[in-house]
């Protein structure tokens, strides 16, 4: 009875977006609570670390039911792996074991739903997870399997010199306040957080006494987690409506492509974008403030003594919204995840770092080929982008007219080449990317493919990828 299949299906997809959001804020209120009574000054790391786990256990399985046995199995499976495997060889297997699982998930998730449910489902905190289990191999393995001058400064500062305990290694994966809807962090930050040390090293790095200071402040992350909790409220009545009276759908639909000329199809191309966005902005934004509300996620010090509570922030919606340059907005999208893809591959990939860092990405959000078509063009735009700006962009500095026309024009083009791009990220399917592309002419595809066939392309400096030895030494030679 496919009506009765389609009603059973859209109200199961209605009860995970209502267990979503009951969980989140239940977890906000707890966070509150484990900061305030089970702070590091009234409980031990022990019972931290137990609290954090149990809770994120219960709101798995409240959430998933008895689909949360996937994480609790991956899990299980990266520990005897982190315990068992040689040092040399823990990243990789931990990379194989991790990414394998969760795509046998994401296959069985097109099979038995059939490019049904999007989100909210258990593949999300799997994903999660997967990330969490990398970045503790990889710096596992930077910690004990190499040498200090191997490694670059983030990789030193970030190696793990031994193996968590069990409870350690549960917590960090599954703590309530990242099992939902995450964000990625590092395991040496989370442990800090816990042991009570995850403010105090940050503040260590500003000279309070030339501030006036006799002593180290205390910030409170209460401000910090208001002003994320009225990102999320407006996000959320954005959400509620925007997104579902401008769907992607409607830009592929026979009559609004027979009947609207190709620019305005272009605008209304970048509103059905924007209008997709607030759902990214509500679910990234509560996640932030539930670890902040919890007392993690300290970012340090601005320049103008302000207290940043960003070291978890998944997104910065003003650089968004204002980026000039792909990569700038691909930098403040995702941020976590940007992160954790520069520090499993980017930085250890031995060849084509952009090209595989792309297609990581695209395997770790599943297996649709609408992913792939988003990211395979995001290669292709992210290297044009790159020609266009290491061979025009220092004529357009010379004057602040000219600097000011440039950056007009870049930021038009860059929300365009945005929305280009992830459109099919949305559609999912082939047949709908496929017509999307033809209607609109494929001009992304070859504007980009003629910039790299036209422009000479400079090789891109990878500084960040150096070991700290080879740095200092090559600042030696120059010097």
């Amino acid at each position: 009875h496919p009506p009765r299949i389609t009603t059973m299906f859209f109200c199961f997809v209605c009860l995970l977006q209502i267990n979503f959001v009951a969980c989140q804020l239940f977890a906000l209120l707890a966070a509150f609570w484990f900061r305030i009574y089970l702070g590091p000054s009234h409980a031990s790391s022990a019972v931290r670390h137990a609290f954090a786990t149990l809770f994120g256990i219960y709101f798995a399985v409240f959430c998933f039911g008895w689909y949360s046995i996937h994480l609790f199995v991956l899990v299980m499976m990266n520990y005897g792996i982190m315990n068992m495997a040689s040092i040399p060889n823990i990243h990789r297997y931990s990379f194989v074991v991790a990414m394998g699982y969760l795509t046998l998930c994401h296959i069985s998730r097109i099979y038995i739903f059939h490019y049904g449910i999007l989100t909210t489902d258990f593949s999300g905190p799997l994903m999660i997870i997967t990330q969490k289990i990398t970045t503790l191999a990889c710096q596992l393995h930077d910690g004990i399997g190499r040498q200090a001058e191997e490694l670059t400064a983030e990789q030193n500062r970030l190696a793990v010199k031994t193996r968590p305990s069990l409870l350690e290694y549960l917590s960090y994966l599954l703590n309530f306040m990242s099992i939902i809807a995450g964000p990625c962090s590092n395991y040496k930050d989370y442990i800090a957080f816990i042991e009570g040390r995850h403010v105090h090293m940050k503040l260590l790095e500003v000279n309070w006494k030339q501030k006036g200071y006799d002593r180290l402040p205390d910030p409170s992350p209460t401000g910090a987690v208001m002003y994320k909790l009225c990102i999320t409220l407006v996000s959320l009545i954005l959400f509620l409506t925007l997104t579902k009276n401008f769907p992607m759908a409607y830009i592929i639909d026979n009559e609004f492509l027979d009947k609207t000329p190709f620019l305005s199809r272009l605008g209304y191309l970048y509103v059905v974008t924007q209008a997709a966005k607030p759902k990214y902005y509500f679910a990234w934004t509560l996640a932030d403030a539930v670890n902040n509300a919890a007392g993690y996620g300290f970012g340090g010090v601005d320049e103008r003594g302000t207290f940043r509570w960003d070291l978890l922030s998944n997104l910065n919606i003003w650089n968004i919204e204002t980026a000039t340059s792909f990569k700038m907005y691909i930098e403040n999208w995702n941020i976590q995840t940007a992160a954790w893809l520069k520090r499993v591959c980017y930085d250890r990939a031995p060849w084509y770092p952009t090209a595989l860092t792309f297609i990581l990405s695209a395997l770790w959000h599943g297996i649709y080929p609408g992913y792939y078509f988003t990211f395979l063009t995001g290669i292709l735009i992210t290297l044009a982008a790159r020609a266009i700006r290491n061979n025009c962009r220092h004529y357009f500095l010379s004057s602040v007219p000219l600097k000011i026309a440039y950056d007009v024009v870049t930021w038009v083009v860059t929300q365009l080449a945005v929305c280009y791009t992830v459109a099919p990220f949305v559609m999912l399917a082939v047949e709908p990317t496929i017509k999307f592309y033809k209607s609109m002419y494929f001009h992304m595809h070859i504007l980009s493919i003629l910039v790299l066939l036209m422009l000479p392309i400079r090789p891109q400096a990878h500084s960040t990828r150096k070991p700290q030895n080879q740095v200092v030494q090559n600042s030696k030679k120059q010097g």
